[in-house]
């Protein structure tokens, strides 16, 4: 019957994808090619009976297998996403910019950006309405690679100078400025919408920049990391100083960028840059934030071997410890790490590996450790009885200095 069919059907259909699936995750692409040719075989010998609109899922499966089959040409890619470009005027849009992902991983770029005027130019009754982000992202991703041409100009006479040829050195000019005025109109309208557009706004402050437009540039980083519209997005307070940084600003517009990078992402690499400007600071609670920035850091995985992170603690705990002044700054970060500190950083284990591998990071983190600890802990004994073992002055220094001020640490520890 119709209806025992229309079952047999259904559950032949999502067998064969389980399949693709399956294949898919183990990646093995011939097998999942060979089921989705079958699988689009039956739809065709269905399509008749029961409208089923699969276009979707062929669409991404199909350039899923196309992308790591070991044989697939980008000819056959061009042909399959062609075909998909019609079965679905919905999806058109989308087809379009895979294909140019597509063809920009290849290296076509100028087939990219042909594609990328096709689409622009593509209409179709309310649809063009209803596709209207996606048209933006048509658009944004063209501009993409007015700037990448741009670049590409500025390059050549930034490098070359003055040619010989007068002419042809105006022609690289104006093709110049007619990228960036191609790129700057549609990289602008893409990143006054709510979202993470990392790469165009840092394409469209460096055409700002390059033409001496730094308010609109502060003003479109601003907007970029400040506008409650937008989602959180710590880059958006890198770029904003990294530009600060370029135009000479002040430190107290530095530190400011950075305390809000430091309450998003505190394991962040620029973590370094703040708690060096916190600690010349001539205010009290400044420095205090920059001890409280650096352990924080440190209590990252990524971090347990940074040079530059120990070296900072270790100077700011030793000036602490020999004015006598602010010990109470130490005692409160390490009140909430000294149940997992010893284990996680000041093993002997690590004091082994990190002296076989770094001395200068063991000795950072021993004078810590000393501090912290005690004369007694293991990190401490380990390296300091290497590094008198090797005759090495600063380790002999360091074993002198943690021994004088082990009062420190029983004040620390309460």
């Amino acid at each position: 019957s119709s209806h025992e069919h229309k079952l047999n059907f259904k559950k032949s259909k999502e067998v064969c994808l389980s399949y693709i699936q399956d294949a898919m995750l183990q990646k093995q692409w011939q097998r999942a090619a060979d089921f989705l040719t079958s699988y689009v075989e039956s739809l065709e010998k269905d399509y008749s009976r029961e409208h089923i609109g699969p276009s979707e899922m062929i669409w991404r499966i199909g350039s899923e297998i196309l992308w790591h089959h070991s044989h697939s040409s980008m000819k056959e890619f061009n042909y399959f996403i062609e075909q998909m470009k019609t079965l679905g005027v919905k999806r058109y849009l989308k087809v379009c910019l895979e294909h140019v992902f597509h063809l920009l991983c290849n290296g076509q770029i100028d087939e990219a950006y042909q594609n990328l005027s096709l689409a622009e130019s593509w209409r179709f009754g309310e649809q063009t309405a209803i596709q209207d982000k996606e048209m933006k992202l048509i658009q944004a991703y063209r501009g993409l690679l007015d700037y990448y041409s741009w670049s590409k100009q500025k390059n050549i006479l930034l490098e070359h100078g003055k040619c010989v040829d007068g002419f042809a050195d105006l022609s690289v000019e104006q093709e110049m400025h007619s990228s960036f005025r191609k790129a700057a109109v549609n990289l602008k309208e893409i990143i006054k919408i709510p979202g993470v557009w990392d790469l165009f706004v840092k394409c469209y402050v460096d055409l700002l920049e390059f033409y001496g437009d730094h308010n609109e540039a502060r003003q479109v980083l601003n907007e970029y990391a400040y506008n409650s519209k937008f989602p959180a997005n710590p880059n958006a307070h890198v770029y904003l100083y990294q530009f600060l940084k370029r135009q000479g600003e002040s430190k107290k517009s530095l530190i400011s960028a950075l305390k809000i990078l430091h309450d998003i992402v505190p394991s962040h690499e620029l973590m370094i840059d703040f708690n060096t400007m916190l600690q010349k600071s001539k205010k009290r609670r400044k420095r205090r934030l920059g001890l409280e920035v650096i352990f924080a850091a440190l209590d990252y995985a990524g971090w347990k071997e940074n040079v530059k992170a120990w070296s900072c603690l270790a100077k700011q705990v030793k000036q602490i410890v020999i004015s006598e002044k602010h010990l109470d700054w130490i005692k409160q970060e390490w009140n909430s790490r000294k149940d997992w500190w010893p284990a996680f950083h000041f093993s002997r284990y690590l004091a082994k590996r990190n002296w076989q591998e770094n001395k200068s990071l063991s000795y950072e983190k021993a004078l810590v450790a000393g501090i912290l600890l005690g004369k007694d802990c293991k990190y401490f004994k380990y390296v300091s009885h290497q590094g008198c073992k090797a005759q090495v002055k600063r380790f002999r220094m360091l074993k002198k200095f943690v021994n004088r001020h082990s009062p420190v640490y029983l004040r620390i520890s309460g």
